[in-house]
């Protein structure tokens, strides 16, 4: 039976888990357990056809003690409030964790993306960025890309808010096209940062990456660029998974090769490469080195958890383990890296593009992946240090405890007013 869970809850459970190695009021500790404000909307938008749909919205601004509300856009099915709650606190203690001067925001609208003509996708995001522009701005909330957005997205909202505030603001978004002032490596952020993560991880449990088998359970943006990079650190990429399925070749594929393929047929289903297909279930559960969950939150249970054979685990997606997988887990002795660090060069490298738009002076990519390295690698050894110092019981409980005295730190200096 699973044990699929809210996925807010599961950040309450995560928050109160750390709880117990901070020496906090409960009344403090209660505050960073809920949104400031959540933004719900309903967006009437012009079909193709002359036909009107209605889709709901949503932007949650969930604490901005440590500075502006910071977080992605999805466009998925599954988007709802209780989603953009979690996603957005999640965002707050990722920035925590890395130490980018950042709060936590998220937002969504509910469709299925791929039903909609390009016109129709442009029309409706022009729609949100309509709704949101009281609410966004260069100081106050910066969106970004998720599941199903990317550049042209973030550039069709950038778009709209400077024709409505008649003015030149690049910085009011992130995840835009280099041509209009995104971050060169922003692209393959979030995949570098599950690669540094992964690299960290094994040289600290004594490890050999090289040679090492990895399943990659979700094959968007941030599993095809970790498993491509992984596989440059001479890992063995065996199976991965998308919507259409598992494939796999237990002798390894060509990480690249698998992307290309995805990107020219719609799915990994057929790719040559790796002839075996089998079902995600299977995928999560195979005796692997590594296994790279990279798609949506609750993708492993308890029941899931109690077959994982893998040694290592580092999150690529947002919350894809429920809290009594991650109990399972721990007392299993499987070493989990969390998302709050392993997915958090989206957001860094986000930061460096908010940076460079308000000094309007751009980097280098190799300047953007050398930064982003110092930061990723940085964080890495505060863990160990607060995983070992605390005597946690696994690396999210240590990483929420470093995120959470950031956060309160901020909030006391501040003070609370009125």
């Amino acid at each position: 039976m699973s044990d699929e869970v809210n996925p807010f809850e599961s950040l309450q459970e995560q928050i109160d888990d750390a709880a117990a190695y901070l020496e906090y009021p409960t009344d403090v500790l209660e505050r960073l357990k809920h949104p400031e404000r959540v933004l719900e909307t309903s967006l009437s938008v012009e079909m193709d056809d002359g036909s009107i749909e209605v889709f709901t919205a949503f932007r949650s601004q969930f604490n901005g003690d440590r500075g502006p509300y910071k977080g992605g856009i999805r466009y998925h099915p599954q988007v709802s409030r209780d989603e953009v709650k979690a996603l957005s606190g999640w965002m707050v203690y990722k920035c925590a964790a890395v130490g980018i001067p950042y709060g936590g925001g998220k937002g969504g609208i509910r469709l299925d993306p791929r039903r909609y003509s390009a016109s129709e996708i442009e029309r409706i995001t022009r729609s949100f960025a309509k709704e949101l522009r009281p609410f966004i701005g260069v100081d106050k909330d910066i969106p970004a890309p998720d599941v199903n957005t990317g550049q042209r997205e973030m550039n069709w909202i950038k778009d709209t808010y400077e024709k409505l505030e008649n003015t030149t603001e690049p910085g009011v978004i992130t995840g835009k096209a280099p041509e209009s002032g995104g971050s060169a490596g922003r692209v393959e952020a979030t995949g570098r940062s599950v690669m540094l993560t992964t690299r960290e991880a094994f040289d600290y449990l004594g490890k050999d990456i090289d040679g090492a088998t990895v399943a990659v359970q979700g094959y968007g943006n941030a599993g095809s660029v970790a498993a491509k990079l992984i596989d440059d650190l001479g890992a063995n990429i065996v199976a991965a998974s998308d919507s259409s399925g598992a494939i796999h070749n237990p002798d390894g594929f060509d990480a690249r090769a698998a992307k290309d393929h995805k990107r020219e047929t719609g799915s990994l289903a057929g790719f040559e490469g790796a002839t075996e297909e089998f079902s995600n279930e299977d995928l999560l559960t195979m005796d692997v080195d590594l296994l790279v969950p990279a798609a949506l939150e609750n993708a492993i249970d308890r029941s899931i958890a109690q077959n994982v054979e893998a040694d290592v685990i580092v999150e690529a997606a947002n919350g894809p383990l429920t809290p009594r997988a991650d109990d399972v887990l721990t007392d299993r002795d499987v070493a989990v890296f969390p998302d709050i660090l392993a997915n958090a060069g989206g957001v860094t490298v986000s930061y460096f593009e908010w940076v460079q738009n308000r000094q309007r002076f751009y980097w280098s990519e190799e300047r953007v992946n050398d930064e982003l390295e110092t930061i990723i690698t940085n964080a890495f050894e505060t863990l160990v240090d607060t995983y070992e110092r605390t005597d946690a019981p696994n690396f999210r409980t240590a990483m929420y405890v470093v995120a959470i005295e950031r956060v309160v730190d901020a909030a006391e200096e501040g003070g609370i007013w009125p």
